[in-house]
């Protein structure tokens, strides 16, 4: 089994890139960019991309919470004041895709430019998995009813080569916790494979997000299994992020993401894919000191961290 370290100060630092984080401007947080930025470099963290939510559903809170111009100028801002203290801040986007909605989101990305776009399956108003309607969609359904809808929504988010990465693939799990435990989707990875090979095929990354170990899942979306088994398929491409929305929750459980990528192999993060060449783009380096940190402990003969 993977050695996987526990959250906390010591795993959460001194680590290349936190690639999902929310400000202000998501309607759901309340941090200012600033206190993110004094986070990294306190942290040793010298690369962050702020990627606050957008949503197209005229009934969702991010709908028209903040423009774009807004949002561009308080990120190019704060990374022009922290510059001398070393720290990249990149200025991204999180979409809530919605299939019905892509050509919005298509003109959207093509007419505002952004440094890293993620893509996501939020869900919205009228979906079944809101805690009014999750019991009653469980009842009576097989384990493939019940995720049918989110994870073929996944996969057109793939398809549509629009995002550089695609946000937490099972975050499903968070609101059918209560229902449908995590074992359930562990004992069932053929559901993620047509998601894994659609990745591979266009070149999407896969983002390894912390945010379940605060919440009920208990674990990274995807687990550490999946990401083992995207590596296994060809997956290159994989990016890291606490997905945080309290001041709080910076960085918290991206040791254990880092720790999970090393061990499925991966020695670069993806950061952005180049426009006529999704297999290539930015990438950032997994240093060799970090990929030491999270060998087993047994592999290197003495206590981690």
């Amino acid at each position: 089994m993977t050695w996987l370290p526990a959250p906390g100060p010591e795993a959460d630092r001194d680590l290349p890139l936190d690639a999902h984080l929310h400000t202000n401007l998501s309607p759901d947080s309340d941090v200012p960019i600033d206190v993110y930025c004094a986070a990294a470099v306190a942290r040793g963290i010298p690369e962050i991309a702020i990627t606050d939510h957008v949503d197209f559903d005229p009934h969702a809170p991010a709908h028209s919470f903040a423009t774009f111009a807004a949002r561009e100028r308080e990120v190019r801002d704060a990374a022009a004041r922290w510059a001398d203290r070393g720290l990249h801040v990149r200025f991204g986007i999180e979409v809530s895709y919605e299939s019905q909605r892509e050509a919005e989101i298509r003109e959207h990305l093509a007419r505002n430019p952004y440094d890293f776009a993620i893509g996501s399956v939020h869900v919205m108003p009228l979906s079944p998995y809101t805690g009014a309607r999750v019991a009653g969609w469980v009842a009576g359904r097989t384990f493939d009813e019940i995720v049918a809808p989110y994870f073929a929504e996944v996969q057109a988010a793939i398809r549509s080569e629009l995002f550089d990465t695609i946000g937490h693939l099972d975050y499903v799990k968070k609101y059918l916790a209560a229902h449908v435990p995590p074992s359930a989707f562990a004992a069932r990875p053929d559901v993620y494979e047509p998601l894994l090979r659609a990745l591979v095929e266009t070149g999407t990354a896969l983002e390894v997000n912390a945010s379940g170990l605060r919440q009920p899942p208990g674990e990274t979306y995807p687990p550490p299994p999946v990401v083992a088994r995207f590596r296994a398929l060809g997956g290159l491409r994989v990016t890291a992020g606490s997905d945080a929305h309290r001041a709080g929750s910076f960085a918290y459980g991206l040791g254990h993401v880092y720790a999970t990528l090393a061990a499925a192999g991966f020695e670069s993060l993806a950061f952005r894919r180049r426009a006529g060449d999704p297999r290539a783009g930015v990438s950032v380096d997994m240093p060799d000191r970090v990929r030491e940190r999270f060998r087993a402990p047994n592999e290197r003969g003495h206590p981690s961290l």
